[in-house]
């Protein structure tokens, strides 16, 4: 019985493996396609090409992709986000974990259910926000969405921290450290996993979101990524299917190396913060 539960296991496990790999292979593959089309009779191209890589960075004659800017503009606001996002969900989990105030147990409950509806339900508020406050086609408001929209974070980054004893601060106290000293001293790197984690989530979110920069950015000199290589298929006659595969390649690219990078501490952080809350 044991064995036979073990095979099965192992069987959803590979059948689950393909399923995630299976599309992501096709893309990588169908990216080195002579051609524009993703059907082929084939999973192995016969022919081999980077002219779609090419297209990507050089004017052609019929289109103009400026692949390069965008991929600029994505790095850009991913990056801004993941720090303003990070240092603003590590100070509200530190407030929460160490400190007693009045609503605090109605303040937590409030952000817990908040977070449990996604996020594009707020999307016309912040579309009739944003134009009143003039910051529609700025990536602007696209950083303040992505820093201020993770509430995952500061709930795993709260139990994080209350697993750190509390005698550590008691000490710095006497010493006389005031309590930003304390966070930046002896909070912070006691919680490189948390903080690994936090960075690492909010960065991906903001490089890959597409329903909040396709309402917010206009102007194609201003897009990412996602809104980008949506225009380049969106068009009814458009068949740049390859082009558009060569584009998800180079996007998966820093995500990759990132999570191969930081995969350690991901998965210390996710389950000491899980851990207790």
């Amino acid at each position: 019985m044991k064995r036979s539960k073990l095979a099965l296991s192992y069987v959803l496990l590979i059948l689950i493996g393909c399923a995630a790999l299976y599309p992501a292979l096709w893309t990588l593959l169908s990216s080195f396609r002579v051609g524009n089309s993703l059907f082929s009779d084939t999973f192995i191209p016969r022919h081999w090409t980077l002219d779609h890589y090419r297209d990507l960075f050089r004017d052609r004659a019929d289109r103009s992709i400026p692949y390069a800017t965008w991929y600029w503009n994505t790095l850009k606001v991913a990056t801004i986000s993941m720090v303003l996002g990070t240092l603003i969900q590590l100070l509200t989990a530190y407030a929460f974990s160490r400190f007693r105030f009045k609503g605090r147990k109605t303040m937590l409950t409030v952000v817990l259910i908040l977070g449990m509806f996604p996020g594009f339900l707020a999307i016309t508020a912040l579309f009739v926000i944003f134009n009143m406050l003039n910051l529609l086609d700025t990536q602007w408001a696209l950083i303040i969405v992505y820093s201020a929209g993770a509430a995952l974070g500061m709930f795993v980054a709260k139990g994080f921290f209350d697993t750190i004893p509390r005698s550590l601060e008691e000490a710095a106290v006497i010493d006389g450290a005031s309590h930003m000293k304390i966070f930046t001293s002896i909070i912070l790197p006691l919680s490189r996993p948390i903080v690994t984690y936090i960075s690492l989530t909010t960065f991906a979110g903001a490089w890959v979101d597409f329903i909040f920069a396709r309402m917010i950015l206009r102007t194609p000199e201003k897009w990412t990524l996602a809104v980008g290589l949506w225009n380049i298929i969106d068009a009814y006659n458009s068949t740049e299917f390859t082009l558009f595969a060569a584009g998800c390649v180079l996007v998966a690219i820093p995500i990759t190396i990132l999570f191969m990078y930081t995969q350690r501490f991901l998965v210390d952080g996710l389950t000491a913060g899980a851990s207790k809350g």
